[in-house]
């Protein structure tokens, strides 16, 4: 458990600490999150023909009312974090794998409708926006990222109960007789 909890935050560390770094910001993250309101924005013209992406803001073009996708909003933070529980926990490369590949477009999922929502909700309301940006949806993103982790742990846990038991042990030696034995001379 120590091993596995020294890991997790040395991982983590590290991955937020390349995260800060102004060529990542440049050419990782930032296209990230314009693609990220460019997603946002085709999946509300759906309903709505007033939105529109401009770099990484989602914005209703009727009202002019819009989201700035920024840092901690964009669904890396998170994905750092299960990333570096996936890596930490004993498993095999090809599960790591599946939890990397899963979890990625588990959270970035839930961080659409995270999006979606808050959009929607700050042309409605400031204050209950306001609650959801800073505690409902920060609370969210986070025990999603807490239960993939969980059934991502749970399907390797199943996956090596399937497997074929091992040979059974050898048959314990027979016990002594009650009769005394011979010893040759």
């Amino acid at each position: 458990m120590l091993r596995f909890f020294l890991l997790f935050l040395t991982l983590q560390l590290t991955m937020f600490g390349i995260n800060m770094l102004g060529w990542v910001q440049q050419h990782l993250v930032l296209p990230w999150t314009a693609l990220l309101a460019r997603i946002c924005a085709g999946l509300v013209t759906w309903f709505d023909s007033s939105a529109a992406a401009s770099g990484k803001v989602l914005w209703n073009q009727a009202t002019g009312f819009g989201v700035s996708i920024e840092a901690g909003c964009n669904g890396i933070e998170a994905c750092i974090v299960l990333f570096a529980a996936v890596m930490a926990f004993p498993s095999t490369w090809r599960h790591k794998l599946v939890g990397l590949v899963a979890g990625f477009v588990a959270v970035q999922a839930m961080n659409i409708v995270r999006v979606v929502s808050l959009f929607y909700l700050g042309q409605w309301n400031t204050a209950i926006f306001n609650f959801a940006h800073e505690y409902l949806w920060q609370a969210l993103i986070m025990v999603d990222v807490l239960i993939v982790w969980l059934l991502w742990v749970r399907a390797g846990s199943r996956g090596g109960a399937g497997a074929p038991p091992n040979e059974p042990p050898a048959a314990p030696p027979s016990a002594p007789s009650a009769s005394p034995a011979a010893v040759p001379v």
